[in-house]
């Protein structure tokens, strides 16, 4: 049988089937960009939902100090001990590290501390102000503190890790550690030739001489140098002071401390030989020393450490590590001229972030 023809008039289904099917995906295309943009709007409102909520958490738990994270040992024992890290140059004294003390001290199950040294010194003021304030938690809360002396624990990392005091295998070592730098330095650079070759020359407007001295764009007058080495002399001073202190063997021994207060870095067998340290080993090594000290059981004691809370700024940025200071402020901050307990030559160039919430 023959297929029927088309009559005119009439709608052909083959063209209706055909514009029907164009049809339905200008209808469904439109459609999808209307859910699409409802999903969009729906986690926009999410995520501002989300970022509010982790903005009052973090100021709602920035005022109870810093977080707590558990290190090692019984998950929920009763007794507590703190590991206090001390990482990276020591540029401030009310910093991360003032923070942890802090924390410890107003936590009565905290039963001992580990101060766990990774740092190669810095300003004298800021090494001063930490070895101060945990000298004073010890004494104030009774806690027995032990150092775990990491990759270095040079020159200012050395001075504060004087505040275990007296107190016998206090002090461990790693295998590869690097410790002592036993001594004051004040960074000067002499760029007066090669000022005077670009044309440049030092004309500040000054109430006295001495008020700019240590410009790097002229040469120290005798003067000057005698000021900075009284300077240098009397932080030096100090620093022998706290380590007599903190090594009471080397103290009695004449002349001892004023032989190994030169400078020098040394290696954990040699500081070994010299009893600038008790003991080789790790941070568990420490631990169990703190443990034994405080009288305490393994089995219900609770090894912790501390980390900070990130800013608002952070959150918006996604960032992992806090806010740094301004390359402005820390080029200001170099300018001015000051002593460091510091195993280098060169002044530390960038603040570090293990000071921070991260770590």
């Amino acid at each position: 049988m023959e297929p029927a023809s088309h009559v005119p008039g009439t709608p052909d289904q083959h063209g209706a089937d055909k514009a029907e099917s164009h049809a339905v995906p200008r209808r469904s295309v439109f459609s999808r960009l209307l859910r699409l943009l409802r999903i969009a709007v729906g986690l926009t409102a999410a995520a501002l939902l989300v970022l509010f909520a982790a903005v009052l958490f973090v100021a709602w738990n920035a005022k109870a100090g810093l977080s707590e994270e558990y290190h090692s040992l019984a998950r929920h024992g009763r007794h507590k001990v703190a590991i206090i890290r001390l990482e990276g140059p020591i540029l401030e004294g009310e910093g991360f590290v003032k923070k942890q003390i802090d924390q410890v001290r107003q936590d009565s199950a905290v039963k001992a501390v580990v101060l766990r040294v990774n740092s190669p010194g810095g300003s004298v003021t800021a090494a001063d102000y930490i070895y101060h304030h945990l000298r004073k938690l010890c004494e104030e809360r009774k806690l027995p503190l032990v150092v775990s002396m990491g990759g270095m624990a040079a020159s200012g990392g050395y001075y504060v890790s004087m505040a275990v005091g007296d107190a016998e295998g206090t002090l461990f070592a790693e295998p590869t550690t690097w410790c002592g730098s036993i001594g004051v330095i004040i960074p000067h650079y002499n760029v007066a030739e090669l000022a005077a070759e670009l044309g440049v020359e030092e004309d500040s407007i000054k109430s006295h001489p001495l008020k700019a001295m240590g410009n790097p764009l002229k040469r120290l007058s005798p003067e000057e140098r005698q000021i900075f080495q009284g300077l240098v002399d009397d932080a030096f001073d100090r620093f022998k002071q706290v380590v007599a202190h903190g090594r009471p063997r080397l103290a009695a021994e004449p002349g001892k401390i004023e032989r190994l207060a030169t400078g020098q870095v040394f290696t954990t067998r040699q500081a070994l030989n010299h009893g600038l340290v008790d003991r080789e080993g790790f941070i568990e090594d420490a631990i169990d020393r703190a443990i034994e000290l405080a009288g305490l059981d393994k089995s219900e004691t609770c090894v912790i450490r501390y980390r900070g809370w990130p800013t608002l700024v952070d959150l918006l940025l996604m960032s992992r590590e806090p806010a740094r200071r301004s390359e402005l402020e820390l080029l200001l901050d170099l300018t001015t001229p000051r002593a460091y307990y510091l195993c280098t030559w060169l002044p530390p160039l960038v603040r570090p972030g293990s000071q921070g919430w991260e770590n």
